[in-house]
């Protein structure tokens, strides 16, 4: 739980994934009115959003107090950042290394756009904390998931604004065995469950074949490592 001085609101970044619905879980756990925030950009998993409000209501019903801080859900069309983007994330196409070492699932200024529109909507919404999911321990090379890119982009709002909003990643350090942990830290089996069941990581969009860990194609690097990572953490388990 949060202490008192951590008495606002936050809005957190959910995209219907993995990483996304345990930062939503660490938010409730902290925080007395938590928003959700979702983007549509064209994604080629846009599934994802479809699992959202399963996910809303699975966590509602976890923990009443959960219930009753969970906020008003939005979703903003950001069909421009797909018109401009080139990737296996926006396009039909193989997955792959692009020239310049990174994967051409990134999708350029993504995560950039998400932090500031959600800061523009927390303004209007008189909320201060922004969550998101990003994480550099155990992720695909994303540029815009690294901690100082976050940091820098913190320090940008808050001149830009003229607000003190604060950045959190609670991800940011810990790799996927350790998000599956933290996940049954706050919400018990139970969480784990539901985010198995009702989340969407692969980025191929397909939900009709369900793994251990969830649904996905596993074979994309973003079922790979959900996959590995579950693993990893049912193995801690054990011990």
């Amino acid at each position: 739980m949060a202490d008192a001085a951590e008495d606002t609101g936050a809005l957190v970044l959910f995209s219907g994934g993995q990483d996304s619905a345990t930062c939503l879980a660490w938010a409730l756990d902290r925080y007395p009115r938590v928003e959700t925030l979702g983007f549509d950009y064209r994604q080629r998993h846009r599934v994802e959003l479809d699992c959202r409000d399963g996910l809303r209501r699975g966590m509602a019903g976890l923990d009443p107090a959960w219930g009753r801080r969970l906020g008003t859900d939005h979703t903003l069309d950001l069909a421009v950042l797909g018109a401009i983007s080139e990737t296996a994330l926006t396009r039909e196409g193989e997955i792959a290394l692009a020239a310049d070492g990174l994967p051409n699932t990134f999708v350029p200024g993504r995560n950039l756009a998400f932090l500031t529109f959600a800061a523009a909507l927390a303004y209007r919404r008189g909320l201060r904390h922004l969550v998101g999911g990003m994480c550099e321990t155990d992720y695909s090379g994303y540029p815009d998931c690294r901690d100082d890119a976050i940091k820098a982009l913190q320090v940008a709002l808050n001149l830009g604004m003229d607000r003190r909003f604060v950045l959190h990643t609670p991800l940011m350090w810990r790799d996927k065995a350790q998000t599956w942990a933290l996940a049954e830290e706050l919400g018990g089996r139970a969480l784990v469950d539901l985010i198995v069941e009702e989340s969407h990581t692969c980025y191929l969009g397909t939900r009709g074949t369900r793994h251990p860990w969830g649904y996905g194609c596993g074979a994309c690097p973003a079922c790979d490592l959900r996959a590995k990572g579950f693993s990893r953490y049912l193995a801690a388990r054990a011990a």
